[in-house]
């Protein structure tokens, strides 16, 4: 009987667990989610939905061997320690090994560790607790409910509209997306003039006329002002400002992947993938250690330790007048502040000194998390902001400029920031400066832009819709579902996008919007905190749903197949583009009447004969695999089913009167036991 079992979810986080603990333990992966929801019962949803949404979950199917070895395991432990992430999803997935396996309540403890450190994984195996139900409650029936949209809007969107699926989350940034090129078509472009007088040093730009806001519509009103001034230019004012520049808050999972989609380029599906490896732990000389602290997190919370160690750090290697204070961000409704914002779990580990264990992107990433927490802890940058307007027969010109003073959290972070630092000379009040180089310049008002990755992320958290973890799943199953195209960076809508996000708008706007998003998302707030009956949030929402869902089955209009302006030469209907489980492909309109499918110009190419059939006298034909690999069969397949993966001779073995193939160049019998191969 071993003392202590330990289940966690990475099989990388475990080996540098069973390290830290020492061979008391004994440390095992669930590698995630063990179960699911089945997908029997009604629509297929696994859920009973007329007994309080009774959830039926069964083993993965890849999982059952590994459920087995679990079992094995916690039999022969005294004690079982669910390590699972620190988040909803991870204190779901303790239950389900709890429940799966047949943990007893008395012999299991529900351990939380926020950073993958030897000092801070034996501090969370002091201090373990029982599991938290209502977290649990509140993930099931996040679970529910996207299970519940998904299957039934995504067979609606299936056999109405061609589209391959949509979700609760899912489809409201679709619609954000769809919305936004709406804009952009409707949007009409406005004519306007800038005019800008050139200096030696500097240039200014026109902004008034009598001291009031003046606008140039046509070149005929830059024309008038051009013709009314003079080459001198009065200096009318020089204001002088000492400016304070605050450093940014440390990350937040969406910040993260939104700076490192702007900085680095990378997609918040890679964003998370690298920071899962960095929180997980990188070998680092003999030890393995987590170099960052949990990754999915809505707080910009530091822990007293890190400050203390960070104050100390930057005296040490700055001074302490680049000592800064913590920021603290104004409390919202949508912030669980369950765990620190992420930061590296130990100031002294530089990206300069861990850049040798590290892969390229690691290390950029890692070098990013580091910078932006230290930055956000020294104190302001100091600008002095020069501000000259000058007075041109009563039209005003103003340039502006900024010096830095003192650096500040600038000292760090000035890769990943413009310092926009712009020294204009010294002018002093009534001062007169000649130009002749003015120069009238056209433009026309932009339309609103389409959404980046970044953009898109930033939107949808300020909005309120989907949480840290959720970000780049969506935005991963849109691209996926071939419901956006990536245009310069940003996201277009395809037409199937349009039209799934037109239809489900026609026929679900009350559910598939911002503030029914956003609402939902707080009542699952509301159950974790134990303020909100979970029971309840699902029937009310069924209760709407539904009858929407069997209405939409009833009156929505199918999309109809594009016509290719073809004839079926077998019936005279026209020919359809439709789409398959392999792509698109050109049938008969007149399906399942007609069955008529054209043939791609792959499939036209003349079949290549080999020889005879030796079972059936069909003929043995080139043919390749899906996966492009060459083989050799009957053409009579699958009546016969007569076929090699060499070149076969069209001659007959002796012995045994199998087809002789050519194979290394050596003519051999194709049956493997003949004794002309031995």
């Amino acid at each position: 009987m071993q003392e202590n079992l330990v289940i966690v979810e990475s099989p990388s986080k475990s080996k540098t667990i069973e390290k830290y603990l020492g061979k008391e333990y004994k440390v095992v992966s669930s590698k995630g989610h063990i179960r699911d929801l089945s997908t029997k019962g009604k629509f297929g949803l696994g859920v009973d939905v007329e007994n309080d949404f009774q959830a039926n979950y069964i083993p993965i199917s890849q999982k059952k061997a590994l459920i087995k070895e679990l079992k094995k395991d916690v039999k022969e432990s005294d004690k079982v320690y669910l390590a699972t992430d620190p988040d909803r999803e991870g204190e779901a997935i303790s239950w389900h090994l709890k429940d799966a396996l047949g943990i007893k309540d008395d012999s299991y403890e529900r351990v939380l560790f926020h950073e993958i450190t030897k000092d801070k994984v034996i501090e969370a195996f002091n201090s373990p607790r029982k599991i938290d139900y209502d977290l649990v409650k509140s993930q099931e029936t996040r679970r529910i409910l996207d299970r519940i949209i998904g299957f039934r809007l995504s067979k609606l969107m299936q056999s109405k509209t061609g589209g391959k699926s949509a979700g609760r989350v899912q489809s409201v940034a679709l619609k954000l997306i769809v919305d936004r090129e709406r804009e952009i078509e409707a949007f009409k472009p406005e004519e306007y003039w800038t005019i800008t007088a050139n200096f030696k040093q500097f240039e200014a730009d026109l902004f008034q006329y009598n001291n009031k806001k003046i606008e140039l519509k046509t070149e005929v009103d830059a024309d008038k002002v051009l013709a009314n001034i003079t080459e001198e230019y009065k200096v009318a004012s020089v204001t002088q400002k000492e400016k304070l520049k605050k450093s940014k808050f440390p990350f937040i999972t969406s910040t993260l992947q939104q700076e490192a989609s702007t900085k680095l380029g990378f997609s918040s599906k890679k964003t998370m993938q690298i920071a899962q490896k960095l929180y997980e732990g990188i070998d680092i000389q003999t030890e393995t250690v987590g170099l960052i602290t949990y990754m999915r997190t809505d707080s910009i919370r530091l822990s007293d330790e890190y400050i203390k160690s960070a104050y100390k750090y930057i005296d040490q290697k700055y001074g302490k007048e680049y000592v800064g204070h913590v920021k603290v961000a104004k409390k919202t409704d949508n912030i669980q502040d369950a765990h620190e914002a992420i930061r590296p779990t130990s100031v002294n580990r530089t990206p300069e000194e861990m850049k040798q264990y590290l892969s390229n992107d690691e290390y950029k990433l890692y070098r990013l998390i580091y910078v932006r927490t230290l930055a956000s802890v020294m104190s302001d940058s100091k600008v002095l902001q020069t501000t000259i307007i000058f007075d041109n027969n009563n039209y005003q010109f103003k340039t502006t400029g900024q010096t830095m003073l003192f650096d500040g959290y600038f000292k760090i972070y000035k890769d990943y920031e413009d310092s926009n630092e712009k020294i204009l000379p010294v002018i002093n009040e009534d001062d007169v400066i000649k130009t002749k180089d003015v120069e009238k310049k056209q433009h026309f008002t932009e339309p609103p832009s389409r959404y980046s990755e970044a953009k898109l992320i930033k939107e949808m958290e300020e909005l309120g819709i989907g949480r840290p973890s959720t970000y780049a799943k969506v935005i991963d199953t849109i691209k996926e579902r071939d419901y956006v195209t990536v245009v310069d960076k940003k996201f277009k809508p395809t037409d199937i996008g349009i039209v799934t996000t037109d239809k489900l708008q026609e026929f679900f706007s009350g559910l598939i919007n911002v503030e029914y998003t956003r609402e939902m998302e707080e009542d699952l707030d509301k159950i974790a905190n134990e303020s909100m009956d979970n029971i309840k949030v699902l029937k009310d929402f069924y209760g709407e749903f539904e009858p929407l869902v069997e209405t939409a089955f009833k009156n929505m209009e199918k999309q109809q197949p594009e016509e290719t302006g073809e004839i079926c030469p077998e019936c005279n209907n026209p020919l359809v583009i439709r789409k398959g489980r392999y792509g698109e492909f050109v049938a008969c309109s007149n399906y399942p009447e007609c069955k008529y499918v054209k043939k791609t110009e792959t499939e036209k190419k003349e079949v290549k004969e080999i020889c005879d059939c030796p079972k059936c006298g069909g003929k043995i034909v080139e043919r390749t695999t899906k996966k492009g690999k060459v083989f050799y069969g009957c053409n009579s397949y699958p009546k016969c089913k007569e076929a090699y993966w060499d070149m076969p001779t069209g001659k007959l073995c002796l012995e045994c009167n199998s087809m002789l193939i050519t194979k290394n160049n050596e003519v051999k019998c194709s049956n493997l036991e003949c004794s002309s191969n031995k």
